[in-house]
């Protein structure tokens, strides 16, 4: 672990390899788990503001889910989490034609109709980010579902601070993840 402003982060985001291999694990983290996507108090409100334009986009058990629990639902910890359907998939999970799991929300992104791409979380994955009071420990999220992604990250050599580069600039900010490239380098050799 090493500090990085008011972060505190794994080592492992830049010794392991990490790129998304949707064709082999067909969006498992989507579908799979017993949770939805973590959410802070502003995507709150973002996902209730863009609900109406989203819908289009979701299938039949997703706004059946959604309009019975909300566009977000609040655990027994406090925490907000995406809304599931009978326990399982996102309630904004959509299908291919390859049955592949993506998100309702990226596609509506993907299609103009909004300017908000997904919940962080989702953007971040394999990243978990846990906020403290202090600061944010930011760890790697080691799952079985994506073994394929690692094997895919190492074969074309992309740590995962590379994969999710986008999302953290997002989550921390340009100088932030300038001084990750830096630390990088300097202890890694990466």
């Amino acid at each position: 672990m090493f500090q990085l402003g008011k972060t505190i982060v794994s080592e492992d985001i830049i010794e392991k390899d990490f790129v998304c291999n949707l064709s082999a694990c067909k969006g498992a983290c989507c579908i799979d788990g017993d949770a939805g996507a973590p959410l802070d108090k502003e995507e709150v409100k973002i996902l209730n503001t863009i609900y109406p334009k989203v819908k289009p986009f979701l299938r039949k058990e997703g706004i059946e889910a959604i309009e019975a629990q909300g566009t977000s639902i609040t655990t027994a910890f406090g925490d907000f989490e995406t809304p599931l359907i009978n326990g399982a998939d996102c309630a904004y999970v959509i299908f291919d034609e390859k049955k592949t799991a993506l998100c309702g929300i990226e596609e509506a992104y993907n299609q103009g109709e909004i300017d908000w791409k997904k919940p962080v979380s989702c953007h971040l994955y394999p990243i978990r980010v846990k906020d403290y009071s202090e600061f944010s420990a930011v760890n790697y999220d080691k799952w079985e579902i994506c073994d394929d992604a690692c094997t895919f990250g190492k074969e074309l050599q992309v740590p995962i601070y590379k994969f999710v580069k986008e999302a953290l600039i997002r989550k921390f900010g340009e100088d932030w993840y300038a001084e990750l490239e830096k630390v990088a380098a300097e202890k890694f050799g990466k």
